[in-house]
C-alpha cells in the first residue's frame, strides 16, 4: 500500500501536483487517487518522464478511452512532455507494473 508523505519528496513542482490529482478527479471522479511512481520519486534517477497511475473507487467501464482523457487533460495543462498513465479500478487483475507502481510509487 502506498502511504501518502505530509512533505512529498518528488521531481514534481507542487502546481504540477495539483494539475495531476485534479485532471484524475475530473476524469474518473471524485475519491481517485493518484500514485507517481518512477524515476520521479528518486532525487538520484535520472529521466524525465511522469509515470502516474490513477487508481478510481468504481469500475471503468472503458479504461482506453480514460487512459487517453486523461493523457490529453495532462498535456493540455502540464505542456508536451514525456508522461506514462495507467489505470486501475477494483475489478481489474493488478499487472506487475502496476503492483510495482503501487508498492515504490509516492501517492500525491
Amino acid at each position: 500500500m502506498v502511504v501518502a508523505h505530509k512533505e512529498l519528496n518528488v521531481r514534481l513542482d507542487p502546481e504540477q501536483v495539483r494539475v495531476i490529482k485534479q485532471v484524475g478527479q475530473q476524469v474518473l471522479g471524485e475519491g481517485t487517487r493518484v500514485v507517481l511512481f518512477g524515476s520521479r520519486v528518486s532525487d538520484h534517477a535520472l529521466g524525465g518522464d511522469i509515470d502516474l497511475l490513477y487508481e478510481s473507487p468504481r469500475p471503468i467501464p472503458r479504461p482506453a478511452v480514460a487512459v487517453c482523457d486523461l493523457y490529453g487533460a495532462l498535456v493540455m495543462q502540464l505542456g508536451d512532455q514525456k508522461i506514462d498513465v495507467l489505470v486501475k479500478d477494483p475489478t481489474m487483475t493488478l499487472a506487475p507494473v502496476m503492483q510495482r507502481a503501487l508498492r515504490n510509487g509516492v501517492a500525491l
